[in-house]
């Protein structure tokens, strides 16, 4: 903006106005001279963002596994996905994106490796089992990003094994088999490309970003002497380096397992995305790939990546929508085996709203259907109460009260849980305050988490001066 305050004030139909002023003439021709550097250099720093990225991962392919070409037509069915500008790629349609993350230690290798350390070792490697799968939905023509979680333990059909969970998939098969698992999952979604990263590449793009700022929700505390896992978190709100985020996701001894993970999964991704994606990220690119780039495998191009990174870059946040597969418990998680059980009728919907995929019908506006939760923050039991007063009067009958929320908040978020972002986002018009969230970080039974704030009691305070006034 301030760029073109300058443009306007230096128009040459102001600068002949008075043509005797010579020295004021100067000035602005020397703001002439600084404007167009200005843009020059915008224009030769995306340049050479997108050539030094290119030098950087020269001497190392992204591709780091062998795809038959029956395997790599599943990821080739849409065609392109960008196409080179005169500054940088970009996408030139919705691309979806399969992530998987991947832990696997020496124990799960078939012949040990020469020496041995003693213990159960990270191995820089993608064959074992998915730690962490993630749909993601880079959207140009909507301008959204889509990122959907799939939990480890889902229960579903991988080809050639039946039933199991779909963090098998890639142990079996690779890329390609999961690919299929999760298109057969998610109503038969297509997916157009994939990133595997392992445990340590994780924790050396934290470290390459600077760390991350997140709220530990409660003391984390564990230890796993054959692994050499040790995970020591204090709560509050701190910033972590590669190896504390690591911690911070790995942690899993809480009443809800695997899903726990991925909610603490998309607390750390948001927290990044709001840090990292920014233009100055997009110059830093080539520095950050080049230490991670052995801990990657994908069938991206060069190009495309800068696409994908520089959408990223320029996508409002509030326009990041994170879900994850709808479902339950297969038990209490203490049988031999445990499953997330997925719902198909509300991943038909999901698919549907967020990923342009089949019908999944319209939703159910009776507001006596919509279940709603709310986690307080402000620890005043008489806010919550009013609030419940509030929305039951507002014609929400289904409303109830879950554990609170460790982490202070000054604006109430509204979590749309099961991705119905219109039901959250009624429920905030009506309330007046907060803002919505298209996430799943709130009540695994909620349809919406108000997770309360101090804007609440602002609000209350506000009314209740003002009916002492009348």
């Amino acid at each position: 903006m301030a760029a073109r305050k300058t443009y306007d004030k230096s128009s040459p139909g102001q600068q002949t106005t008075n043509p005797g002023r010579k020295t004021p003439l100067k000035v602005k021709q020397g703001h002439w001279l600084w404007l167009w550097l200005g843009f020059t250099g915008v224009a030769m720093l995306s340049a050479t963002a997108g050539a030094l990225l290119a030098v950087s991962l020269s001497s190392t392919p992204l591709l780091q596994s062998k795809l038959s070409p029956d395997e790599a037509a599943i990821f080739s069915k849409g065609g392109s996905i960008s196409r080179s500008s005169m500054r940088l790629p970009e996408l030139t349609r919705p691309v979806n994106i399969l992530i998987l993350g991947t832990k696997v230690l020496t124990s799960d290798l078939p012949s040990p490796p020469e020496e041995d350390v003693g213990y159960h070792a990270l191995v820089n490697s993608f064959d074992g089992l998915s730690d962490t799968m993630l749909l993601l939905r880079f959207d140009p023509e909507a301008e959204k990003l889509n990122v959907l979680s799939i939990p480890r333990d889902t229960r579903t059909y991988v080809e050639g094994h039946g039933i199991t969970k779909i963090n098998a998939a890639n142990y079996h098969g690779g890329p390609a088999l999961t690919a299929k698992a999760a298109s057969e999952l998610l109503e038969g979604v297509g997916i157009d490309r994939y990133i595997r990263v392992n445990v340590q590449g994780v924790e050396k793009l934290v470290d390459a970003l600077g760390g991350v700022t997140v709220y530990v929700p409660k003391d984390m505390k564990y230890k796993d002497d054959s692994q050499h896992l040790y995970i020591d978190l204090k709560e509050g709100r701190q910033h972590l380096n590669g190896e504390q985020a690591m911690q911070f996701l790995r942690f899993r001894y809480d009443k809800y397992g695997d899903v726990g993970r991925v909610q603490r999964q998309q607390t750390l991704m948001r927290a990044l995305m709001e840090q990292a994606l920014n233009p100055t990220t997009l110059a830093r690119m080539p520095k950050i790939l080049s230490v991670i780039q052995s801990h990657i495998d994908t069938n991206l191009t060069v190009e495309e990546l800068v696409a994908l990174v520089g959408f990223g870059t320029k996508t409002n946040r509030s326009n990041v929508q994170m879900l994850m597969v709808p479902g339950r418990f297969s038990g209490t998680g203490h049988s031999e085996v445990s499953y997330w059980l997925p719902d198909h009728r509300r991943i038909e919907q999901m698919m549907a709203t967020h990923f342009d995929q089949g019908y999944g019908g319209d939703r159910n506006t009776d507001l006596s259907y919509l279940r709603v939760a709310i986690q307080d923050s402000t620890d005043d039991p008489s806010a919550v109460e009013s609030l419940v007063s509030q929305l039951r009067e507002a014609g929400y009958p289904n409303v109830y009260v879950d554990e609170a929320w460790k982490e202070p908040l000054r604006v109430t978020r509204i979590v749309a849980q099961q991705g119905d972002g219109s039901s959250a986002e009624t429920i905030r018009k009506s309330l007046g305050f907060g803002e919505v969230r298209v996430e799943s970080t709130g009540s695994l039974d909620s349809d919406v988490t108000i997770q309360l704030g101090q804007d609440w009691l602002q609000k209350q305070a506000s009314s209740e001066k003002g009916l002492l006034n009348f």
